[in-house]
């Protein structure tokens, strides 16, 4: 049987709650957690389960557990005995009471676990304890520090002789909400709306079924994603899996959050232990997987970056497309052959992985590449390996014509108002290209394109290098307009939603 989706609903009034739960049913959501210790009134239990519409959990849960109950305790276990009593489908006890509620009717018990401060060592043992506390269902709910917590958290599940439901909060911890039913719990947590997370780094409804599709996934099911810290403002997830949607494909791209000192364990032994067949690589990763790659393409040696692992057990193999993505992007404009480059200036800004593998795209084909960052040392270091110019970061301004790149965050959301560069002093035959893709019209391509220049969007580079990356993934050509479709929509709600 498939692992289902649990969407906890939290509001203060009845009627909303209730309303929420017959909408969540509507979507097809299958599976509903009333958080009791929401509601700002004395709680009507039997107007909120009388007519429920589906299985539903009920809880209550205190401040020390992550909830809202301010009430006396002895008060609050007298409501989750009348659930009980009520004959609600599950209710959820945490293990330091489990044992003073007897077991009442139909009503399944749910034995949970919470530690917002860490992943504790000693998970094993609590679960073992839990176990004897005659639950139905174990659940816990643990903070991530390490990508390693959730390869804990996962094997414990896959290993429990009773049904486990196995979660790491926060960023770090978003792939075991993902991955728990590959490894046998009986369902996940959702919310019911992605701006009312009831726990860290909970993922709504909308994104566990249109995104994930989360109640699909297998041992089949091919895994992909990024690496990146942080991750979570990440758009790859959103168009690789809808690229996976469009054809109809077993496979899903999740997001990775891993701090740096972590990273040498993930890619050489996690990514193995959870199956992942490859990874797109961001900040700040790109130079740092260097010494962990077993072969590298002529590109990522040029560039000394790579933005994309496939894995080929036992090899880890590097590509870099944000190198034949950003001479793409600029030929598309420049809508000439591959020595239309050769003598043309251009100055890129930036000296990251992104700016590393754009200026040597362009000296290779021959452009007077200048370099300027706003740390002139890595400005000065980047030159040097690409054997072009560097300048100052206050001197940017003399440049006027050629192509100018920005490979900087600047402009980036939510800091829509910045520039990294006074388009005014820019002449028309300026091609101007902006890395930045969220949002896709920036300020500096926006006056741009008020001053007469011809442009770039992140988001033309960003699609390219994304379905260069699916094709070493799968072996199979992207949907590219399906890609750039969901990109915008991305974009476009979060325009709106700001």
């Amino acid at each position: 049987m498939s692992s289902k989706i649990c969407v906890s609903i939290g509001r203060g009034r009845h009627k909303h709650m209730i309303a929420e739960h017959r909408h969540l049913v509507e979507q097809g959501a299958s599976l509903v957690e009333l958080r009791l210790d929401f509601i700002r009134r004395a709680v009507n239990l039997k107007r909120l389960i009388a007519d429920r519409p589906c299985p539903t959990i009920v809880t209550v849960r205190r401040s020390q557990d992550g909830g809202r109950w301010e009430d006396r305790e002895d008060a609050r276990q007298i409501l989750l005995r009348s659930a009980i009593a009520d004959g609600v489908d599950y209710v959820d006890l945490e293990m330091d009471i489990a044992g003073s509620i007897p077991r009442f009717g139909k009503t399944k018990r749910i034995v949970s676990y919470h530690n917002f401060q860490e992943t504790p060592e000693n998970l094993e043992d609590l679960h073992r304890q839990m176990t004897e506390l005659d639950p139905d269902i174990v659940k816990l709910a643990t903070m991530a520090h390490h990508p390693q917590d959730n390869l804990r958290m996962l094997n414990l599940i896959q290993s429990s002789g009773v049904p486990t439901v196995g979660m790491c909060m926060g960023e770090i911890g978003t792939p075991s909400r993902i991955l728990c039913g590959r490894y046998g719990a009986p369902f996940t947590y959702a919310t019911f709306h992605h701006e009312r997370a009831l726990a860290p780094g909970q993922l709504s409804y909308r994104q566990m079924t249109q995104v994930y599709d989360f109640e699909q996934i297998t041992n089949d099911t091919k895994l992909f994603g990024v690496v990146a810290d942080p991750v979570a403002h990440s758009l790859s997830p959103l168009i690789h899996n809808a690229a996976f949607q469009h054809l109809g494909m077993d496979c899903r791209y999740l997001p990775f959050r891993v701090p740096r000192e972590d990273l040498t364990d993930f890619v050489q032994r996690q990514c193995g232990e959870l199956g992942v067949r490859g990874l797109s690589v961001t900040i700040p990763h790109k130079e740092a997987v260097l010494p962990l790659l077993t072969d590298a393409a002529p590109a990522v040696r040029e560039v000394r970056a790579c933005n994309t692992i496939v894995f080929d057990d036992p090899n880890r193999n590097g590509f870099n497309t944000d190198y034949s993505a950003a001479i793409s992007s600029i030929l598309a404009v420049l809508g000439e052959s591959d020595d239309a480059l050769k003598d043309r200036d251009a100055l890129v800004l930036g000296a990251g992985g992104a700016a590393s593998a754009i200026a040597r795209a362009l000296v290779d084909r021959g452009a007077r590449v200048k370099i300027t960052n706003r740390t002139s040392a890595r400005a000065q270091q980047l030159a040097e390996q690409l054997s072009c110019r560097w300048i100052e970061w206050d001197d940017r301004h003399s440049f006027v014509d050629g192509i100018l790149v920005n490979a900087t965050p600047i402009g980036m959301h939510p800091n829509v108002d910045e520039a990294p560069f006074k388009a005014k002093v820019l002449d028309r035959k300026t091609i101007v290209f902006d890395t930045v893709y969220n949002p896709e019209q920036t300020l500096l391509i926006k006056e741009a394109r008020a001053h007469g220049c011809r442009t770039i969007t992140g988001v033309d580079m960003f699609v390219r290098q994304a379905a260069m990356q699916f094709k070493l993934f799968t072996g199979q050509e992207a949907p590219a307009d399906v890609m750039r479709s969901a990109i915008h929509r991305a974009i476009g709600a979060a325009q709106i939603a700001s």
